[in-house]
């Protein structure tokens, strides 16, 4: 089956963003990127930090609530239908739940080619990178880092400890059919 979406998970500051635009790039027809960050900043402020929406904790904990999953079902639901209407789909997400958020994400994209991507990074350099970026709470990447791995399963895993991202988005477009 044609390779229609690209997920990729992995921990905050892992790689991912990167990644995805290198595959953008490398990629010979467009693909569009979409990610967790994307929704989270679709979502009202009222959302962050609140019980119902998306809660960032001190340590790096992130704590999702029932109005975040219902946008979060639509969402995914939405970017599906884009996949379905022919737009090829590369999806950057953080899979807190660890299998039980890829089966939500399965549930919709059935019937669809999908590509499933693990993209690991150990937690040390993930929590490097986060100090650089600094716009995250300091400790996701480190609490990250294994937890969305979790029970997953995957098509390919690329690591960017030491990789760079054209490197892994090349190893990951080797694969698409």
């Amino acid at each position: 089956m044609k390779t229609q979406m690209i997920v990729l998970n992995g921990g905050s500051s892992s790689g991912k963003s990167g990644i995805a635009r290198c595959l953008q790039t490398v990629l010979p027809d467009p693909w569009l990127t979409f990610g967790v960050d994307t929704l989270i900043e679709a979502m009202p402020a009222s959302m962050s930090g609140s019980d119902a929406g998306i809660e960032f904790a001190p340590d790096g904990e992130v704590v999702v609530g029932a109005e975040f999953r219902t946008l979060e079902t639509a969402w995914i639901e939405g970017v599906a239908t884009m996949a379905r209407a022919g737009a090829g789909i590369i999806v950057d997400e953080v899979f807190l739940g660890g299998a039980e958020s890829q089966q939500r994400w399965q549930k919709a994209l059935d019937g669809l080619g999908v590509l499933w991507v693990g993209v690991r990074c150990e937690s040390a350099v993930a929590a490097a990178r986060e100090i650089v970026r600094g716009d995250r709470v300091p400790g996701m990447a480190a609490a990250q880092a294994e937890l969305v791995h979790r029970g997953v399963t995957y098509d390919l895993e690329v690591d960017t400890t030491r990789s760079e991202p054209i490197e892994c988005a090349r190893i990951i477009a080797a694969h698409i059919v």
